[in-house]
């Protein structure tokens, strides 16, 4: 049961820091605590034109995946016993860290710099597959 409750934890964290990163969308990205290097610049990672996608903000769509993700990882539900709540719990842990991927690779090589905060995020959405693989591979 641990590792539900590190679930519980990775994907308030990831919700947490993808409100805030929604937040500074929203509203310039003027106040991101974060240096502004050549290497790490969130607010050039956060107003870049790789920040939307079809016009919907990353952090909106990390939002509602940490959301959904958080109702997935809940004692509750992780009690049902219907595989389609289970393949959806892992489904989407999977497509989080394929988003990820997609991600790192933009900030590294199109953006050019990295965003400490969207780095957090990637690390919630990464430690909630490895929890979700890991448990679904012990049911």
């Amino acid at each position: 049961m641990p590792a539900v409750w590190a679930s519980i934890a990775l994907a308030g964290a990831g919700l947490a820091v993808s409100v805030y990163l929604l937040i500074e969308h929203f509203t310039g990205a003027s106040s991101l605590a974060c240096p502004e290097s050549d290497v790490v610049n969130c607010q050039r990672v956060t107003t870049s034109e790789q920040a939307t996608v079809l016009g919907i903000p990353w952090a909106a769509i990390g939002t509602a995946y940490f959301v959904a993700m958080l109702v997935l990882v809940l004692p509750p539900v992780w009690r049902l016993e219907d595989p389609r709540i289970r393949l959806l719990r892992v489904g989407l842990a999977a497509a989080g860290s394929v988003s990820v991927m997609y991600l790192v690779f933009v900030e590294l090589f199109v953006v050019d710099a990295i965003c400490l905060w969207c780095t957090a995020a990637h690390v919630a959405a990464l430690g909630l597959f490895g929890l979700i693989a890991m448990l679904y591979a012990r049911e």
